[in-house]
């Protein structure tokens, strides 16, 4: 072999071994955000009212007035449950309930609204799926029309930013339909 053949052979090597496709950037990546599967038991106060189900997740602090705050530090995010008896004021109660959604306007991109109802336990009331950059991602309210009236409603401890909390956001709206679902007033 002569020395022209080989350098055409080294030619063509370099040729085809260089030929690859374009050199792009990577996309920024985001951080998987993986929850365990909720395990739920039964939780409720001797002093209070109404018990729900509760997730092994969330760490219940209960205030003086039986309204509490379920606090989950996997999440970063804590629920907050407000009892307020109903004395001739379920009207003034839920004007109240629908005002506290409805101040994320600024900040949402959409707010649905889920009616609830179970006739068989008399709970009733209304979940609020709130979408976009605002405080509380979700938030709800149950009553027995008669006698009691919570509110509920998750924040997150970071600034809001829709995309970065929603797998959380997600987690924490199925535990708050688990709770309406499974929330009984006490005899």
């Amino acid at each position: 072999m002569n020395l022209k053949a080989a350098h055409i052979m080294v030619l063509c090597s370099f040729l085809i071994f260089s030929c690859k496709d374009d050199v792009l950037p990577k996309p920024d990546a985001f951080l998987a955000l993986n929850y365990k599967a909720p395990e739920y038991s039964l939780y409720g106060s001797d002093d209070c009212s109404y018990e729900f189900m509760k997730n092994a997740l969330a760490v219940v602090r209960y205030k003086s007035d039986c309204s509490a705050v379920l606090e989950y530090p996997a999440l970063d995010a804590a629920l907050y449950l407000t009892y307020r008896p109903v004395t001739n004021n379920i009207k003034e109660l839920l004007i109240d309930a629908q005002k506290l959604t409805y101040e994320h306007v600024i900040k949402a991109d959409n707010i649905s609204e889920e009616k609830y109802f179970n006739e068989e336990h008399n709970v009733y009331g209304m979940f609020y799926d709130v979408a976009g950059n605002a405080a509380s991602q979700s938030q709800f309210y149950v009553t027995d029309s008669t006698a009691h009236f919570i509110t509920g409603s998750i924040y997150f401890n970071v600034k809001p930013n829709y995309d970065s909390i929603l797998p959380a956001a997600a987690y924490m709206k199925n535990d708050i339909r688990h709770i309406m679902e499974s929330l009984r007033w006490k005899k």
